[in-house]
Formats: C-alpha cells, sequence, structure tokens
C-alpha cells in the first residue's frame, strides 16, 4: 500500500437498529467482511510474519476525555482472520500506567474475556524487555526506551478516532508512542518513535467516532501511521499545520488520497466539530455509559458522577 494511500471501508449498519449493539458477537459477525477487506493490502506482508501485536487505543473506560476506545469487536474480527490466514502468534498489547494495571483495563474493556476464544495472547508493554535508542529530531539527539516486543514484531496499530485533550488526534502515531518512554517533549515522541517502530499498518477503528460528541461513523482506514492519521485529522476538522508532530512526519510526503466506497465529505459532516469536555466534567456521554458499565460489572461509580468531588 503506498504511504500516500489510505483504504477506506463501510461497516454494515443495517443490524444496528439505531444504537450501540452491545453482543459483542454480534458485532464481530458484522466487521468479519470489512477487516477482511481493510487488512487484503497487507496480509501478504503479515503472513510471512513469526509474531504480530497489535496495539488497539486501549485505556480506562472512565477516561476524563471522551471514553473513546477501540471496540474489542474490531480487535476480535482482526484476531480470527489473522489466525485463520497467518501461522504467526497473536498478540494484543497496551500498557499500564501510574492510574491503572492494563491487566485491569483489559478486563474492564472485555479483551480478557474476548481472547480467550484465541491462542492470542495479551501483554503488558509496561513490563516489557525494553531497548535504548537514540535518534535524531531536527537535529536534536532523543534517547527512547522501546518496548522489545515492538521492535521485534510484526505491529499492527488500531486507533480509535477521537481528538487528544490538546486538541490534535489521539490516532496512530500517538497511540504506539503512549508505550514509549522519552526525554523529549510530547509533540516530539511520535516523531522520535517512527525509524524505530514501523507498523506494517495501522488500521483506524471509526465504527464509533468522537468529535464533541459520539457519532457512528461505520468505518475503517487502513494506511501507514502517518497517512491514516492525516485523514482521522481531516475528519476531525483538526490542521494538520497545528499537529507538530504529524505535520513533521508528513513534510518529505505526497498528499493522502482516500479510496475506497465510502463518502468522505458526506462522513466529515457526519462527524460534529467540537472539543473534549474539561477533565473535571466528563461528558454526559461518558457518565451515562460508565453508570450502565458499572450497574452490569459491580462496579463502583466514581463519585464526580454522583456531583462529588
Amino acid at each position: 500500500m503506498s504511504a500516500a494511500s489510505v483504504r477506506a471501508v463501510a461497516v454494515d449498519a443495517a443490524t444496528r437498529r439505531g444504537g450501540w449493539i452491545p453482543d459483542i458477537d454480534t458485532r464481530m459477525a458484522r466487521l468479519e467482511s470489512p477487516v477482511r477487506e481493510v487488512l487484503a493490502p497487507s496480509l501478504e506482508a503479515l503472513a510471512d510474519a513469526d509474531r504480530i501485536t497489535l496495539v488497539p487505543d486501549a485505556h480506562y473506560p472512565f477516561h476524563p476525555s471522551s471514553g473513546m476506545v477501540t471496540d474489542p469487536a474490531v480487535i476480535g474480527s482482526m484476531v480470527a482472520h489473522l489466525e485463520r490466514e497467518t501461522d504467526a502468534k497473536i498478540a494484543v498489547a497496551g500498557a499500564s500506567d501510574e492510574r491503572i494495571s492494563f491487566d485491569r483495563t483489559a478486563d474492564y474493556l472485555g479483551y480478557t474475556s474476548l481472547l480467550e476464544r484465541f491462542d492470542a495472547t495479551l501483554v503488558d508493554l509496561a513490563e516489557e524487555p525494553r531497548l535504548d535508542e537514540v535518534c535524531s529530531v531536527d537535529g536534536t539527539p532523543v534517547a527512547l526506551s522501546v518496548p522489545e516486543r515492538l521492535v521485534e514484531s510484526t505491529v499492527v496499530v488500531v486507533p480509535s478516532l477521537r481528538p487528544t485533550a490538546t486538541g490534535p488526534v489521539a490516532g496512530a502515531m500517538r497511540t504506539l508512542a503512549a508505550s514509549i518512554d522519552c526525554d523529549a517533549k510530547p509533540a516530539r515522541v511520535p516523531v522520535a518513535t517512527r525509524p524505530i517502530v514501523d507498523p506494517a499498518v495501522a488500521i483506524v477503528d471509526a465504527t464509533t467516532a468522537y468529535g464533541g460528541e459520539p457519532v457512528a461513523a461505520n468505518v475503517l482506514f487502513a494506511g501507514t501511521p502517518s497517512a491514516v492519521d492525516a485523514v482521522a485529522s481531516s475528519l476531525l476538522g483538526r490542521s494538520l499545520e497545528a499537529d507538530d508532530a504529524l505535520k513533521t512526519v508528513r513534510e518529505d510526503e505526497e498528499p493522502v488520497s482516500v479510496e475506497g466506497d465510502v463518502d468522505f465529505d458526506r462522513l466529515r459532516a457526519t462527524i460534529p466539530d467540537g472539543e473534549l469536555p474539561p477533565p473535571d466534567s466528563p461528558h454526559p456521554a461518558v457518565s451515562t455509559a460508565y453508570r450502565v458499565y458499572a450497574a452490569v460489572a459491580g462496579d463502583a461509580v466514581p463519585p464526580q458522577l454522583e456531583g462529588g468531588r
């Protein structure tokens, strides 16, 4: 796939009935064909891999922003397809942080129970052996500590379609950078990561997107990380010039073209232009979703959702 080409595949929403489908098997069934199609151009490279590591946008669901994560059904459909079409050992990776362990996050999101159906393993990149690397960004040396797995396996990064708290798209480049320790400014980390970790493909889960409020976009995008991030930025109404990391990476690359049967202009008009809610004032959709989750899982509802601090 050309570095300037992004493949767009529509997801059939006929069974959605105007709302979220809680049953993961139903979601995986409707994703089977789109996932197969979006992975097709990269399948030859993936078939030659000994190890494939999928890196979704996976964080604690009560996130002080959009609350958006990569749908586990997208990851489940990808794992199922890759296990059928390759002999690679497959892992789904995330990273613990100072707030919560990745194991707990994976349980909350449903990744743990989902992967029990497959031979794939769940990996906490924070506990993986690391490689120390140095690269140059704008002529300045940048020291990186990179999980060994991301360097030595074939990586597929699967971000959701949402903005960051500072404005630019979360995207594929930042999803990868989240598990990498770096001594540079945050905007430089995705740029410094690029020559060290080279994903086989980046797939944006835009089945549900967030641009000030959630919307069912029902699309998957695939391409190189910088190309899909450029498309995601456009869909969210973000300027590429205002995204220092993406601007730097794309300076030497061709303009991005979108291929597929998706009406890009119509999709762009569907996604609202909006910001994330303040960290201490979650979006009502997040609050509602968390109350539903808490009721099902038996977890406690955080006090800020009940009017406390």
